[in-house]
């Protein structure tokens, strides 16, 4: 029994090791390989989950991220397998159950720049776009430089047609502190259109749909863009 410890607690020290280093395959491999102790399922759990969300794998991800987080106390870890379960429901688009996930961050007094920015794409996403924009002005009061919150917040103001000389100075912020974003590109683009400048919306909407391939929103920006070139 000392020996399969031992092999166990080794094999969660280098999976560790291999997930901090961003080798998320061979964490997993690691992982997957191991015997632990039953005292030690839910740290294997937590490391499985975590590298499988980092590889796309989101099914995987959630088998093993939601035993954490309903089977441990409410500390650090299972609050950061919450905020990921969280994510994978928003890419996955099931903002309902990202934003459960993340009100119940909010309920543990965890309300970080992160959180709040993430319940404002997540109520953005069920309609509830003035709640959206709560919740990035919140995330924004936190860190004002936020790139996701300046993104996110600049985006929903140009969707409400509020503040749009606002919005556009958010969506450049943003963009200009990763400028090789598609997502960013994309609200920026949508910011001028909304302004009524389309040659400058085509420029940023054009080079995100390029790069975001098949995304929904981004066809549509582009259809709405060519519609009204169209009626000048």
């Amino acid at each position: 029994m000392r020996n399969q410890e031992a092999s166990g607690l080794k094999a969660l020290e280098k999976a560790g090791a291999e997930y901090r280093a961003g080798d998320y395959e061979s964490a997993v491999a690691t992982l997957t390989a191991a015997t632990v102790d039953e005292g030690d399922y839910l740290e294997l759990s937590y490391l499985l989950g975590l590298s499988y969300a980092r590889l796309g794998r989101f099914d995987e991800a959630l088998l093993y991220l939601e035993q954490v987080v309903t089977q441990s106390d409410d500390d650090e870890r299972s609050r950061q397998c919450r905020f990921t379960l969280a994510y994978v429901y928003a890419v996955t688009g099931r903002s309902k159950l990202s934003e459960y996930e993340l009100k119940k961050l909010v309920e543990a007094s965890i309300e970080t720049t992160q959180v709040c920015a993430a319940l404002g794409h997540a109520n953005w996403k069920q309609g509830r776009l003035e709640e959206g924009l709560r919740w990035y002005e919140k995330a924004l009061a936190l860190s004002p430089e936020n790139p996701t919150a300046l993104n996110g917040y600049g985006y929903l103001l140009a969707c409400s047609g509020k503040d749009l000389e606002k919005a556009l100075t958010c969506c450049r912020k943003a963009l200009d502190d990763d400028p090789d974003n598609p997502a960013y590109a994309d609200s920026l683009g949508w910011a001028y259109f909304r302004l009524g400048m389309l040659s400058e919306a085509g420029r940023y909407l054009r080079a995100a749909a390029g790069a975001l391939a098949g995304d929904a929103e981004s066809r549509e920006h582009i259809a709405e863009l060519e519609k009204a070139a169209r009626a000048r």
